[in-house]
């Protein structure tokens, strides 16, 4: 399939971009956000997307797009504001159509300020979803973006799925690797699906070996929705994630490990708490050396963004109650990682 890519440019962002190695504040914000079938109404031909169009069984016309998108908007401007005014200096998404939705979203009044650029490629997922990445070029330079493709031929049922999205870019002063990700769902036979999610965590792996055997303090960020836990295999084995800070610089720290042992998650079924969506560190963010480093982690789970209907009550607000729209933001709350110098 031809790849397509987009980065969302104009001349006054380039010139912000030259500032994205200057920051004076002490704390900058990354985020991760499963956005839950953030379509536009147009059936995109070799999709699987006819039920989010107006003729579809989730009657998604042009007034819930819009609704959609200024939900998805708040929830961005709020991300992280008690800590960073400006909000996150790079966002992953998940579950983003196309290049159309997200020049929507950057476009919406509620954080249009920030002149968020995004990067996209068009993957070989059924249904079109895909992931992204946001970036404030006052704090984000992007030198490259890649698609890495996770190969599932021979592994069941729907064998093509969301192309890992690694980015390379000058975060604040800092050479960053970031990978974004949105590996397979936990459908069909357990056994099967956790074998499709080892094989999305190795291509993780493997890039970051690459990476680290020229430069072994390299800073990488690993972020997604992984649908699988801080202490599952994929995690712990495949990529070698740890929730110990005590790891060296060519491994990865997992800070979500130590609020899922203690019973928060990003996402509810039958009242029942996981917390897929992740945000991981190479050691180099806690070691000496370069400008960040990891401060903490946190699930954004204001209470706006919070179902209070009673069945749901506590659970993520999401979009739709079956197919009928109840005006919600995702059935995931964002995660972020804050770092300081």
């Amino acid at each position: 399939m031809k790849k397509t890519f987009l980065i969302a440019c104009t001349a006054l962002l380039i010139s912000l971009g030259s500032c994205a190695q200057k920051n004076s504040g002490h704390v900058i914000a990354i985020a991760f956000y499963n956005c839950e079938n953030f379509f536009d109404t147009q059936h995109d031909p070799g999709k699987e997307d006819e039920e989010f169009t107006p003729e579809g069984k989730y009657h998604y016309t042009e007034r819930i797009y819009h609704s959609k998108l200024h939900n998805i908007a708040t929830a961005i401007q709020q991300l992280g504001n008690e800590n960073t005014p400006e909000g996150p200096a790079i966002i992953g998404l998940a579950e983003i159509e196309n290049g159309h939705v997200l020049n929507d979203l950057v476009q919406q009044t509620e954080i249009a300020d920030r002149h968020y650029q995004y990067a996209w490629f068009d993957g070989p997922d059924q249904r079109g979803i895909d992931v992204a990445l946001l970036y404030n070029p006052k704090y984000f330079h992007l030198i490259k973006a890649t698609p890495l493709h996770v190969e599932l031929g021979g592994m069941g049922d729907k064998e093509n799925t969301r192309d890992v999205l690694h980015l390379l870019g000058i975060l604040a002063g800092d050479t960053v690797h970031v990978f974004v990700n949105h590996w397979p769902s936990r459908r069909g036979e357990e056994g099967e699906s956790d074998a499709k999610r080892a094989t999305a965590a190795k291509v993780d792996r493997d890039a970051i070996d690459e990476i680290m055997k020229r430069q072994p303090t390299a800073k990488v960020i690993v972020m997604g929705d992984l649908n699988d836990n801080p202490t599952d295999a994929s995690v712990t084995q495949v990529l070698g994630a740890k929730g110990d800070k005590n790891v060296q610089a060519t491994e990865l720290y997992d800070p979500m490990a130590e609020l899922y042992n203690n019973g928060q998650g990003s996402l509810a079924y039958k009242h029942h708490w996981d917390l897929f969506d992740q945000i991981m560190l190479s050691g180099a963010f806690l070691k000496h050396g370069g400008r960040w480093h990891f401060d903490k982690a946190e699930i954004f789970n204001k209470d706006f963004l919070v179902d209070h209907y009673k069945k749901f009550e506590g659970q993520p607000h999401r979009s739709f109650a079956g197919t009928h729209w109840i005006n919600g933001y995702s059935d995931h709350f964002p995660v972020i990682v804050y770092l300081s110098r």
